[in-house]
């Protein structure tokens, strides 16, 4: 990145005309969804105009606003910019309900999408289309790539939530930065994406993930802290993070992510199972019948979560039958580990019993996994096709 646009990055509007590489007519649908942005918006749409104009692309700037109230409107309007439209919506509310409707209003053949709060700086634009002309087929504007950068007064706690939120989603991708609201690819990528239903406001990630991108990319940018207006980073957006974080392993991953909530479930069931037993015999409960409530507490408990959040696709079908066919698979599991231990230690004497009743669990967790997703929590598809969540913005 050069100097010059280093500099521009840095000021609320542009300072200087933009020196941009000759590349000829660039046709760019920008795609900025907003909610309550008036008064950042004037400054967004200046930095626009000079970009627009030192650039010579044509652009389509789509507004795409969850009514504000703030008279965004007016504003767009008031700029009387032939490629710069204001979409007032009517939908679901939310960032990545948003931009998935502007999408579906994409006339040109690169797509760019950017927040309206100046974090993210048009003048980089080009440098995001030139990676696909180089090969990505899905490009960010990433801030920790060599070359990128933050405002100074990040906080480490602002920090720490961005590198995390990274790091959990590292199996899904590789890019260091796959968090950013500042990304580009061509239309036609569209064509061979699923049925996009993000959750939250990572819709990057969720396109990225779902159009089955292979040669993603990142360029550096200098990512500017927002000056106007107010944040709608919440407590409660970073938790919907998590709940699509764990639809869009399902999706990739399909069985084995369910493998591996149903084990974390199972872990946690040992822990209540435990903690039963151990508050039965506080209470003077007899060792055998505190054993047997502490089974039962731990497979209520264990219905409950796989039902809530390991198979909550069939959340939709009866409770009642579900729950007697777990409490059916897991007392043919339970044998199914007894049977296994039990014939370890019977046919070599010399078998240490603790090794032959873990192997016996590791039988009897399979199989209860196996039952419960293919026989108890039914499903047609292994992919989520639910309709698209309402996110509040």
């Amino acid at each position: 990145m050069s100097t010059a646009t280093q500099n521009n990055l840095r000021s609320d509007e542009a300072a200087a005309p933009l020196k941009l590489a000759d590349q000829g007519s660039r046709h760019v649908s920008l795609i900025i969804p907003t909610f309550r942005e008036a008064q950042a918006l004037p400054h967004l749409i200046a930095r626009l105009r000079a970009f627009q104009e030192a650039s010579g692309y044509e652009l389509q700037t789509l507004i795409m606003d969850d009514p504000s109230g703030d008279d965004s409107d007016a504003i767009v309007a008031d700029a009387d910019l032939p490629w710069l439209h204001y979409i007032g919506r009517t939908g679901p509310r939310g960032l990545s309900a948003a931009v998935v409707d502007g999408l579906q209003r994409v006339e040109q053949p690169f797509v760019v999408v950017m927040d309206a709060d100046l974090s993210h700086p048009p003048e980089a634009i080009p440098e995001l289309l030139d990676a696909l002309d180089q090969g990505h087929d899905f490009v960010f504007g990433s801030r920790y790539v060599k070359g990128g950068s933050t405002d100074d007064d990040w906080g480490l706690g602002r920090w720490l939530n961005s590198r995390i939120a990274t790091l959990l989603a590292r199996p899904l991708t590789h890019l260091k930065d796959p968090m950013a609201g500042f990304f580009a690819f061509r239309k036609q990528l569209l064509d061979q994406a699923d049925h996009l239903n993000p959750i939250g406001y990572k819709i990057g990630l969720e396109i990225l993930v779902k159009a089955h991108c292979t040669r993603p990319g990142e360029v550096p940018i200098h990512f500017t802290d927002r000056v106007h207006g107010e944040s709608k980073l919440s407590f409660k957006e970073q938790l919907k993070y998590i709940q699509h974080l764990r639809r869009l392993y399902i999706f990739k991953f399909g069985t084995w992510t369910h493998l591996i909530q149903f084990l974390a479930v199972g872990t946690l069931g040992l822990g209540v199972n435990l903690a039963a037993l151990t508050g039965l015999l506080a209470m003077g409960v007899p060792e055998i019948p505190a054993i047997a409530g502490g089974i039962a507490v731990s497979i209520v408990s264990n219905f409950l979560l796989n039902r809530r959040f390991t198979f909550s696709y069939a959340r939709d079908s009866s409770w009642l039958r579900q729950f007697l066919g777990f409490c059916g698979a897991c007392a043919i599991g339970a044998s199914v580990q007894f049977a296994v231990a039990a014939s370890l230690v019977h046919t070599y004497p010399d078998f240490i019993p603790q090794v032959a009743a873990t192997l016996g669990v590791i039988a009897g967790t399979a199989f209860n996994f196996i039952a419960n997703r293919y026989l108890v929590f039914k499903k047609r598809h292994i992919r989520i096709q639910n309709e698209p969540e309402s996110p509040s913005a």
